[in-house]
């Protein structure tokens, strides 16, 4: 269990010592946070995953090091097998309760028909490039979540289409687009991962949506594709802050204010790659300086993470300020008193910020 739901556990034994809730009602609590538990994809289900990954890496090399050597219908039954087995010892491990491992037999089946189709498209000479072939893997895993209710086969399907997103991308080079079919593929497996309860899907997808404004910057959208990522990053952030404990069950997901900051971060990296110097500087500073701050007054320190995510972008905007306008510094010494002043100035605010959060908490609790 990981360190949230055991912490979650000990509030609700502190909450039942001091008599705030009577022992059904932490009994109905203890087996939500048990049940939640048990429905993420923690260390163990990684480590499942991974082994599940190796094991059909493994024969695939085994089957490809001696394909020359066997006739086609061996070939072929070899990876209809293999196929077979992962879903298959998915299935048992469904039926005998044992889900990590029932993910895992399915993440074998999945990764089989990816090298089984890459096989016999050499095998018989078969047209088609690398992205169609990502595509096609793709839709065959979103197939299979959506059938077996799978939340690593959902998280394994925004994988490859990412992965395809990223070698369509490839052509941005040559003055093309990202392209423009990503954005519906996504928005189908954000669907998907709500049926199949998949949360670590949804973050992957988010974390994509960023990386397609990236290829958006690459191929010649420099100012309007992070420019609506910074302003939808912003209402994200609002609207999740305001939301307080129910985002999560709106969203389907925790940490949507973490994600929303590290967009709009990304998204001032990008502006600032595209103005350089002079008074679009100033602005995108100006916006980055007012967006920590208001991280900071909306979230009112209640969430850590986004506390220090406020203050790391804050140094790291003085940062990128002071290099961005290191030529008109007056050598060394200028240089070290620019990053004395930056660092004081730094340290001061999270001081202040943080002397205000704690003021705040004493009063919420001296009140009845």
């Amino acid at each position: 269990m990981g360190n949230h739901a055991t912490r979650l556990k000990s509030e609700i034994d502190g909450w039942l010592a001091a008599g705030l809730i009577d022992t059904e009602t932490a009994g109905r609590l203890h087996a939500e946070v048990e049940s939640r538990a048990g429905s993420r994809f923690g260390f163990a289900s990684v480590l499942a995953a991974f082994a599940a990954l190796l094991f059909a890496a493994a024969i695939l090399l085994f089957v490809a090091a001696n394909w020359e050597a066997m006739p086609r219908l061996l070939r072929l039954g070899l990876i209809l097998l293999l196929i077979l087995l992962g879903y298959g010892f998915g299935a048992v491990a469904t039926l005998r309760g044992y889900a990590r491992l029932a993910e895992a037999g399915h993440l074998v089946g999945i990764a089989a028909f990816g090298g089984g189709m890459a096989l016999i498209g050499q095998m018989y000479h078969l047209s088609g490039d690398e992205a169609q072939a990502l595509l096609v893997w793709c839709g065959a895993a979103a197939l299979s979540a959506a059938m077996l209710r799978s939340s690593a086969l959902t998280a394994a399907a925004v994988v490859l289409a990412t992965v395809w997103m990223w070698s369509e991308g490839w052509d941005i080079w040559r003055d093309g687009t990202p392209p423009a079919g990503a954005l519906p593929i996504l928005a189908m497996l954000w669907a998907l991962s709500l049926w199949t309860r998949s949360a670590p899907a949804r973050h992957v997808i988010i974390l994509s949506l960023s990386s397609y404004v990236v290829l958006a910057v690459v191929g010649g959208n420099v100012v309007v594709a992070p420019a609506l990522l910074a302003a939808g990053a912003a209402i994200l952030f609002v609207v999740a802050v305001r939301l307080g404990a129910r985002a999560e069950r709106v969203f389907g997901m925790g940490g949507m204010p973490v994600h929303a900051m590290l967009a709009f971060g990304l998204a001032m990296v990008l502006l600032h790659h595209a103005f350089g110097d002079g008074a679009g500087l100033a602005v995108v500073a100006l916006l980055s300086f007012a967006a920590c701050i208001g991280a900071l007054v909306l979230s009112r320190g209640a969430d850590r993470a986004v506390r220090w995510l406020a203050y790391l972008g804050f140094g790291v905007e003085l940062c990128l300020v002071y290099v961005l306008t290191i030529g008109t510094m007056l050598g060394t010494a200028g240089f070290l008193l620019a990053s004395g002043l930056l660092l004081a100035l730094t340290a001061f605010v999270v001081l202040r910020f943080e002397r205000r959060f704690k003021m705040l908490r004493q009063t919420q609790e001296k009140t009845p």
